[in-house]
């Protein structure tokens, strides 16, 4: 078992347009906006995954990575008070197996998810193919 990683920043309003979101449509493969279900980012193209961990803690180190720099920028001021809190559990998350899915609103209506998404297999769709070849 591995987790990929994925990063979006973008406008809040491509994101709460499901087409392209929906593996079936035809610019599924091609859009950045992350899709409905988490497990679907296998089935986008390997130019999309930021990493690679099979140690969670690495996984959870590089997450984290994504996510401080824009601390100051969440909307919320509850997701600052709680970020630190969050970013620990994302490695023992990682651990059992799980994806993690991290989602901040930031100023001017945008939108930063970061995400971790277990391959080989995935606990919920173990006949996706896994985007980067690994094993």
């Amino acid at each position: 078992m591995h987790h990929h990683g994925y990063t979006w920043v973008g406008s809040g309003l491509h994101r709460v347009r499901a087409g392209v979101r929906r593996a079936g449509h035809p610019e599924f493969a091609t859009s950045p906006v992350p899709p409905l279900e988490l497990a679907h980012w296998l089935l986008k193209p390997a130019s999309f995954v930021r990493g690679t961990w099979e140690d969670p803690k690495e996984a959870a180190g590089w997450f984290a990575e994504q996510v401080r720099p824009h601390k100051e920028a969440f909307t919320f001021r509850h997701d600052r008070e709680v970020l630190e809190e969050r970013l620990a559990a994302v490695a023992d998350v990682a651990a059992g197996g799980e994806d993690v899915a991290g989602g901040w609103w930031l100023g001017g209506q945008r939108f930063l998810g970061v995400y971790l998404v277990g391959c080989r297999p995935h606990r919920f769709r173990p006949r996706y193919p896994c985007p980067s070849g690994a094993a």
